[in-house]
């Protein structure tokens, strides 16, 4: 198994990333609540952006139509 780390802080790999993108988080912040990826130095959140591109987001959406957001829970990091 090849393993792609997105944050050697925290050794987050980017399979862990997309699951908690499957998982509902849209934005930099929400991984980093989900895996703290992003929170030590900060040298991942540009990949981190990356693989959250810029497709819809569910919870945006029902943002901007004035609903609030979905609460998913997120998978623990490993």
């Amino acid at each position: 198994m090849n393993r792609v780390f997105v944050c050697s802080c925290f050794g987050v790999t980017e399979e862990q990333v997309k699951s908690h993108v499957d998982a509902g988080a849209c934005t930099p912040r929400q991984i980093a609540s989900a895996c703290k990826a992003g929170t030590d130095c900060g040298g991942c959140v540009r990949r981190i952006q990356a693989l959250l591109g810029r497709g819809s987001c569910p919870r945006r959406q029902l943002v901007d139509q004035g609903e609030p957001p979905l609460t998913a829970e997120l998978p623990k990091a490993a």
